[in-house]
């Protein structure tokens, strides 16, 4: 890891002004290769946004969001992590760390656990963080009722103090991707 001087802050969705939030917008557009639609914008937003600055630029982001999750009879308050993104000019210098860092805060704070959907680049520095893979089923509570999702098994990630049992996490409906 290289040593670089980065300003760091931790914002909820509505004290970003539209330039900030145009500049997310941009750097998850360009991380993500065009795979990053108006609906995953839609779930980054309305939770707390960790900015990673270097010399003045964004240059790293994720949120976390409130959601809820079923798991043997009950209902969890969940930090579900969205929108992790590094500069790609900037990767593998510890800024993704600064990030999850800080999400991690929030959720050891304010929720029962957290999750996340890890993409194959994206699981090293998660696993790396002390995310494991949920060994369960996953499913969703879908409009027409519990949906299980067998795709989502092996990159649906959890962390903090998550209930154990072999019972399934089933997810709150969301449009778009549910997880």
């Amino acid at each position: 890891m290289v040593r670089m001087d980065v300003m760091r802050r931790t914002v909820h969705t509505c004290e970003l002004s539209p330039a900030e939030l145009a500049g997310i917008r941009a750097l998850l557009d360009t991380a993500f290769d065009g795979d990053f639609n108006d609906e995953d914008w839609d779930h980054g937003l309305g939770g707390l946004h960790a900015l990673v600055h270097h010399d003045g630029e964004l240059a790293a982001h994720g949120s976390v969001v409130m959601r809820r999750v079923l798991h043997a009879g009950r209902s969890y308050r969940i930090g579900y992590v969205e929108a992790v993104a590094v500069r790609a000019d900037l990767r593998r210098r510890g800024l993704g760390g600064l990030v999850m860092a800080d999400l991690e805060r929030v959720i050891q704070g304010a929720y029962a656990f957290g999750a996340l959907s890890a993409s194959d680049a994206g699981a090293p520095l998660y696993r790396a963080r002390g995310w494991q893979a949920w060994q369960g089923p996953i499913e969703v509570l879908a409009p027409e009722g519990v949906v299980r999702l067998p795709d989502e098994e092996g990159s649906t990630y959890v962390w903090g103090q998550v209930p154990s049992g072999a019972h399934p996490l089933a997810f709150d409906w969301r449009d778009g991707d549910v997880l």
